[in-house]
């Protein structure tokens, strides 16, 4: 496979090149369609005087006049009254001047062969270099008729400017590749880095940093790709420790439902001891289910493709119904609960948004000790509604707050099998808020309780 420096430096030449045949082509069509007919009455003119000059000067050297003529720029062709043909300056390439051509010069007609000289793609009239490429003229010397036929001598009027200039343009082409092969190894220097970042992507490394400092669009696509990397690089982390916090998870209780049920195989064991195990069987088996439905939950807000199925509902009836739901729990620790719910309805996603009351209740009797209070607030504002939830359990730190919506994440880990969760409810709320474009405040001081309060905009 060609490298890309390679195809740049094919791909400039060519363009160069091709460059050079149009702009030769379009000079030839020009000439034969603009300039020829202007060159030839200009030659003409100058033939013209020179056979008046001739004719008023009887005793002039013919042989030495047209040397000097020669010498001065020009190709002359000079058939003599017998026939013969006498060449001055340098020979034509092609000498293809018609018998006719001539006969008519000596009859007193005026040769016209640059205006004639037909029309070739790669040979620009002005230069072909041959006896028909001329102007023809007679002239009476010594009272016999000659005919002059004449053309320029290209390589005599390219003079030291005409060389100056061709080899400013010969050096201009020189510096333009070599400038172009110096920018196309700047361009191509950080696609290659590129190029090497994105196979270390392949092979699921996410480390290293882009030495790409540009501000154009590769330097763009660097700084995005950059991102690209740390953000790849962040999930990997989170994955790993998601996969890592998943494990622990199902193996706790897991080891807790055999260590238990190994027990209860012993046939001597007391009837009470028996309960009490099949109890924390039970109870193990509980915390497995919710881990794994609120896993499902989180797996379909990750990959959620279709939009929300949002349609407008009773707010109020939904955190009344929730809170009907735990009554059992409330009357069983002795705690109260002040609603304070306006009459509110929201177009949403009930089932997601039904599992954020659910959750952040389930959060507020959890670490709220028997006998505490809950005050649940609903209202509807100009450009959405608020929901707060607020409770007189054991708060949280600073450290707490800024980590409590991570997934897995428990700020005390030596608290109860009774108040232990699965550290995923907060981390539900948090996305199912975020997917109605909404946002979940907290404000907590450890030992004196906590409250969230979330804000959903109006869709």
């Amino acid at each position: 496979m060609k490298s890309l420096y390679g195809k740049f430096l094919i791909l400039t030449v060519g363009i160069m090149l091709s460059s050079a045949v149009v702009a030769f082509l379009s000079v030839n069509t020009y000439y034969h369609r603009y300039l020829k007919d202007q060159n030839d009455v200009k030659n003409v003119k100058v033939a013209e005087q020179i056979a008046s000059f001739i004719e008023e000067n009887d005793g002039l050297d013919l042989t030495a006049y047209f040397t000097m003529l020669a010498s001065t720029g020009y190709k002359l062709l000079v058939v003599m009254p017998e026939g013969t043909s006498t060449v001055y300056g340098e020979a034509f390439r092609d000498n293809n001047l018609e018998e006719a051509a001539i006969r008519r010069v000596y009859s007193g007609e005026v040769y016209h062969g640059m205006r004639d000289l037909k029309a070739e793609t790669f040979v620009t009239g002005y230069f072909s270099n041959e006896s028909a490429n001329t102007v023809g003229v007679p002239f009476t010397y010594a009272g016999q008729t000659y005919a002059l036929f004449l053309r320029p001598d290209i390589k005599m009027l390219f003079t030291e400017i005409h060389y100056l200039l061709g080899g400013m343009v010969i050096v201009m082409a020189i510096i333009s590749i070599l400038a172009m092969l110096i920018v196309a190894r700047k361009l191509i220097l950080p696609i290659v880095a590129l190029t090497k970042a994105t196979k270390k992507v392949g092979e699921e490394k996410f480390t290293g940093t882009l030495s790409i400092d540009r501000r154009d669009e590769i330097g763009q696509l660097a700084k995005s790709f950059q991102q690209m990397m740390d953000r790849l690089s962040e999930n990997d982390q989170i994955r790993k420790a998601f996969i890592s916090d998943v494990s622990h998870d199902f193996q706790s209780p897991l080891l807790n439902i055999k260590g238990y049920a190994d027990l209860l195989s012993d046939e001597e064991l007391p009837a009470n001891e028996r309960k009490r195990y099949a109890e924390i069987i039970w109870s193990e088996t509980e915390r497995l289910s919710t881990l794994t439905k609120q896993l499902l939950l989180l797996t379909s807000l990750d990959q959620l493709i279709s939009p929300l199925q949002k349609k407008v509902f009773r707010v109020d009836q939904q955190v009344k119904e929730t809170v009907r739901k735990s009554q059992w729990l409330l009357q069983e620790k002795e705690m109260s609960v002040m609603l304070e719910i306006d009459e509110v309805r929201y177009k949403g996603d009930p089932e997601f948004l039904e599992k954020v009351w659910e959750n952040l209740l389930s959060n507020a009797l959890k670490y709220t000790p028997d006998g505490g209070t809950i005050d649940i607030k609903l209202t509807e504002q100009v450009n959405g509604i608020c929901f707060s939830i607020e409770d007189t359990g054991i708060g949280m730190s600073k450290e707490t707050k800024v980590r409590i919506f991570d997934r897995f994440y428990r700020a005390d880990h030596s608290r109860t099998r009774e108040v232990e969760g699965t550290g995923l409810g907060l981390s539900i709320v948090e996305q199912v808020v975020r997917l109605h474009d909404g946002r979940i405040e907290v404000d907590s001081t450890l030992g004196s309780g906590t409250m969230f309060t979330v804000y959903l905009p109006n869709l």
